[in-house]
């Protein structure tokens, strides 16, 4: 069961190729000719994503392009995969392509500097033109596009309503904004070396059009290379000083920081497969669901930055630190203790309240019980990992925990231990006031509270064997050798047997409410078994992961084509995306439980 207010959007047609980094997303590369269709920034002024593109259709790829490579030869334009293209991804997330055009071969390779001294709202788009002839050609690079489209997405897409504006700035660069002051954002494009600019100057609610040319000659039996740099900024001038840095720091060193910082981002499991697999769900869920607002360099969670999700810029707790947080934390733990703090900041206030737009502002009311055990389940999470103690004294983690516990407290029923709750973890209303999965979630964050608040508030802390007592006793709808666990109760008779992909009992072990190998859980999980049907939860697969058919749902998973190979809301019976594909955060709960599959449980497929 899913909350039905949640949108859900169609995968595109286009197999698209995607990277980016925390400033910059570039979701939309068209993999037929390089294309990029699109860009995309946080606003934390807007609260919204904000997407610069060159038609407004760009997710389904119809329309001009944003940009993209042209070479001609002779004056005449060669289309790049006239005799075929081939993609690949260096360290799993740099798309690079390689074709031919007669006796040159041309390699492309688009990616967001990230790592030390690298790390910038831009992009760099770098060709490498090889003669194989035996004369030396001259040939015409070109970046070329159209400023056709700009809209402010939370959820749903709304273009802005004034002109596109294209111009020519300082040191042959493009320029590309609103006309509206003052702006949100505005992109700059320069080339490495000299170059030709042409753009038609002006505003307009027509699109835009716009060219850098860099004319070069390919030696006979060597290789000629050039540069675009992209840049972003909340205004033009910003923008084209970013390009200037970019230029200074040169493509090269840029490329050599980002493939180290993505070489120490990867994790391993031993099996060459599932690795390719983890790692590119931990490097989406890294770049995708955690970004940097372009008007104020902070971090913030999110579900998803892709353009074709349907939940968008908005996250719950249970999300962003249970989802997200484990595989960033796995992958890099001081991003992991500074997003953890951030999350405090921006939702300790109100801990499992509802939805969150990405800046902490109420989206959508609905209490979760999971919420507010999330912050202290990711707290002990972080502390058990890195040996890190130290983070309970930081005041904003510190009042975060107490106003957690006191939330949960004020949920508790008054004769049972046990707490309840309004909607499930998935967002949708609660069939009866007690779950199953959320109060095995308060059972664990009661253990951690008793270890972390001060003497005397622990002290009054309820004790989570009472509630792991209180789950057996009082959700267990049948007795002896048939007994089975219900999902949700009221306590005077009531009883859900149905499993919430977001909230599933599988989950159960994972939070010491139950041990993977009891008769009770194991006999749970055979009864509320289902057939996998022509679209079923991406969640359900992952859980399984953790239950008796966890070797199967390895090799399963292996196999899963998913949304071109990171994870998807909803799947067909076989793993193919149909529906909010690019889903970040579980594409980092996907990430962390294989991983946790293969070294804690040792799974292997």
């Amino acid at each position: 069961m899913r909350d039905a207010l949640v949108p859900m959007r169609p995968i595109p047609s286009v197999p698209w190729q995607l990277t980016g980094n925390h400033w910059l997303t570039i979701p939309c590369i068209n993999p037929m000719d390089g294309a990029i269709h699109a860009l995309g920034v946080l606003h934390r002024g807007a609260r919204a994503a904000i997407e610069v593109a060159g038609a407004p259709d760009f997710v389904s790829g119809h329309g001009a392009p944003l940009m993209g490579p042209v070479l001609r030869v002779g004056g005449e334009v060669r289309a790049l995969a006239a005799e075929g293209i081939a993609w690949e991804r260096a360290n799993g997330w740099l798309p690079t392509f390689t074709c031919t055009v007669g006796s040159l071969v041309v390699r492309g390779t688009i990616f967001a500097p990230y790592g030390r001294d690298a790390d910038m709202a831009g992009a760099v788009y770098t060709l490498a033109v090889e003669n194989r002839g035996t004369v030396d050609v001259a040939i015409e690079l070109a970046m070329e596009g159209t400023l056709g489209h700009r809209q402010q997405r939370v959820r749903t897409a709304r273009p802005f309503d004034d002109e596109h504006v294209a111009s020519r700035g300082d040191d042959e660069v493009v320029l590309l904004e609103g006309a509206a002051i003052p702006g949100m954002v505005a992109v700059a494009i320069g080339c490495d070396g000299p170059a030709t600019v042409e753009v038609a100057e002006g505003a307009s609610r027509e699109p835009r059009t716009f060219a850098l040319r860099r004319t070069v000659t390919a030696p006979a039996g060597k290789a000629v290379q050039t540069a675009f740099y992209i840049a972003v900024g909340p205004e033009r001038d910003g923008a084209q000083a970013t390009v200037s840095v970019l230029r200074r720091r040169g493509w090269r060193s840029l490329l050599t920081a980002t493939r180290e910082a993505l070489t120490a981002l990867e994790q391993t499991t031993g099996n060459e497969n599932i690795d390719r697999l983890l790692n590119r769900n931990l490097l989406f869920a890294y770049f995708y669901a955690v970004g940097r607002g372009l008007d104020d360099a902070h971090y913030y969670l999110m579900r998803s930055r892709a353009p074709w999700h349907g939940i968008g810029c908005t996250v719950r707790d249970w999300e962003a630190l249970m989802w997200t947080l484990p595989a960033i934390q796995l992958a890099d733990t001081g991003l992991a203790r500074e997003l953890l703090v951030r999350a405090c900041e921006l939702h300790g206030y109100a801990p499992g309240q509802g939805v969150h737009y990405f800046d902490g502002t109420l989206f959508q009311p609905g209490f979760a019980v999971e919420g507010p055990a999330a912050f202290a389940i990711a707290t002990d999470r972080y502390i058990r990992d890195t040996g890190d103690d130290q983070l309970v004294e930081d005041p904003v983690v510190a009042d975060t925990l107490y106003l957690s516990h006191d939330d949960i407290v004020a949920r508790r029923d008054e004769r049972i231990p046990l707490y309840s709750t309004e909607v499930t973890a998935s967002g949708a209303p609660a069939p009866f006031p007690f779950t199953l999965h959320g109060n095995a979630a308060v059972a664990m964050a009661l253990d951690v509270f008793r270890r972390t608040l001060d003497e005397e508030a622990a002290a009054a802390v309820e004790d989570p064997a009472a509630v792991r007592a209180a789950i057996r006793r009082h959700f267990a709808v049948e007795r002896g050798e048939k007994a089975r666990l219900a999902t949700a109760v009221d306590l005077v008779g009531g009883a859900a047997l149905h499993d919430d992909a977001a909230g599933s009992l599988l989950w159960l072990p994972l939070y010491d409410a139950l041990d993977r190998d009891d008769s009770l859980f194991r006999r749970t999980v055979r009864a509320t078994a289902v057939e996998l049907t022509s679209v079923n939860p991406l969640l359900l697969q992952v859980a399984r992961l953790l239950g008796p058919e966890a070797q199967e749902v390895m090799g399963w998973l292996r196999r899963a084509p998913l949304d071109g190979g990171i994870a998807a809301e909803v799947v067909d019976a076989d793993g193919r995306g149909c529906g909010n594909g690019g889903d970040a955060a579980l594409a980092g709960l996907l990430a962390h439980t294989l991983w946790y599959a293969s070294h804690a449980l040792g799974l292997r497929d």
